[in-house]
């Protein structure tokens, strides 16, 4: 046994080496579009995808296969007492006989082969898309919580100076020591939110880098993401699609190409059950010697079912009924992809509205007001609560930029998933 689990072992080693040394290993800084190849090359559900379009190749190959012939000996009767003598040895019947499909069955099953390897395709290019969106998204939730932890950070040093002027005016006795103790507060909690914005990075990276990484074979079984930073310009959005893109995208998206081709691929599938009805003709031609060996006769037979009792309808019945239910799922699919597409690109405006108002109004005001109440508490002309309110309104409306970000690039990559890069200037 050892000896036949050898080669195995070592071919697959081999296999696992070769594969390893394909999949290139993330740089340091990891742009997008490194991220995507990374995922394309290495993800195992895309893996999965393309084995199955070679496997329906097979299928194919054996749907235009024909029937083998059957070659068949008969020997009828001997002589006991003409044992040793070649009269003894009876009669001898050598017999080729080849099936003959009728009713168009091999045309019928290589055409419901070939559709199935187009759903085959069709799955493929879904998976790739569904991957594509997945790794943008995963990508710049990482950039989003790179700038969170940099916003974090800032924020610390911005509540470590008020802290610093609350310290100073306390000893100059100014203000209450009450207020220092608020400020250091508020230095505490600036800087628990950089700690949870550190961990949510390092979250983000492991999802990003598990679109390519294997889980560890030992240790905790996790996946070590092999970057330090992704690098992307974070704050540009694509434009939600055109009118055109979105009159036109029920014919070209990806997204519904498998179930159309499954519907024909069932209607196909339903025509084999009905070419199933005919019999098959079996042709027969041979040779029988007899007792005598200078006997000899051809032998030519026709094999011919009856079809009485089983005309295949329940496997017609089914087929069709099974196409119709493949109609239902195509038109259910539409619905929820419409359904899904206005949502996101509804999801991009308000996103691209927000980041407009928040760049133009929202945050430079912040920022100006945070400034202000900490210049002026430091001239005595505030007290700390101002400070505090207005370093509380600058973080939210930092936070708010984010989440309007992140919110846009996740609807971008929807909107891309759907129409399948149909419109160049929606792309990342």
């Amino acid at each position: 046994m050892v000896k036949f689990l050898w080669p195995l072992a070592m071919a697959t080693l081999v296999a696992s080496m070769h594969a390893a040394a394909q999949t290139p290993e993330p740089q340091t800084a990891l742009t997008l579009r490194a991220a995507l190849a990374l995922a394309m090359q290495a993800h195992p559900g895309l893996a999965a995808a393309r084995y199955e379009t070679e496997a329906q190749d097979g299928l194919v190959m054996q749907a235009s296969a024909r029937p083998n012939p059957t070659l068949s000996f008969e020997r009828v009767g001997r002589s006991s007492s003409n044992a040793g003598s070649a009269e003894g040895d009876g009669e001898k019947t050598w017999q080729l006989s080849q099936p003959l499909e009728l009713g168009g069955k091999r045309a019928a099953r290589v055409a419901a082969a070939e559709r199935g390897r187009d759903v085959a395709g069709a799955a493929l290019e879904a998976q790739r898309l569904e991957l594509h969106a997945d790794v943008v998204t995963a990508f710049y939730e990482v950039l989003v919580a790179q700038e969170r932890l940099r916003l974090a950070q800032d924020g610390s040093e911005l509540a470590q100076r008020a802290t610093q002027a609350a310290s100073k005016r306390v000893i100059a006795g100014k203000v209450s020591p009450v207020d220092e103790t608020k400020a250091r507060l508020a230095e505490a909690n600036v800087r628990l939110e950089q700690s949870s914005a550190a961990s949510a990075l390092a979250s983000a990276r492991h999802r990003l880098a598990a679109h390519w990484l294997q889980p560890a074979a030992a240790g905790d079984g996790t996946a070590t993401a092999g970057f330090e930073r992704a690098e992307g310009d974070i704050g540009v959005l694509p434009e939600p699609p055109s009118a055109a893109a979105m009159a036109s995208w029920r014919a070209q998206s990806p997204a519904l190409m498998t179930a159309r081709l499954e519907v024909e691929r069932r209607k196909a599938v339903s025509k084999l059950e009905l070419a199933n009805r005919a019999p098959d003709l079996t042709v027969s031609l041979g040779s029988k010697r007899m007792a005598d060996p200078s006997r000899s006769q051809t032998v030519v037979g026709l094999s011919l079912p009856l079809p009485l009792f089983d005309r295949n309808q329940g496997n017609v019945l089914a087929a069709q009924r099974q196409a119709d239910k493949a109609g239902a799922e195509l038109a259910a699919a539409a619905m929820r992809l419409e359904s899904e597409l206005a949502q996101s690109v509804q999801e991009l405006r308000a996103a691209r509205l927000a980041l407009d108002m928040l760049r133009n109004d929202i945050l430079p005001a912040a920022q100006q007001a945070s400034e202000a109440a900490r210049k002026g508490f430091e001239y005595g002309k505030h007290n700390f609560i101002d400070v505090l309110d207005a370093q509380r309104t600058l973080l939210q409306a930092r936070a708010q930029y984010l989440s309007a970000l992140s919110d846009g690039h996740r609807a971008a990559a929807a909107i891309e998933r759907i129409l399948g890069h149909t419109a160049p200037n929606n792309e990342h």
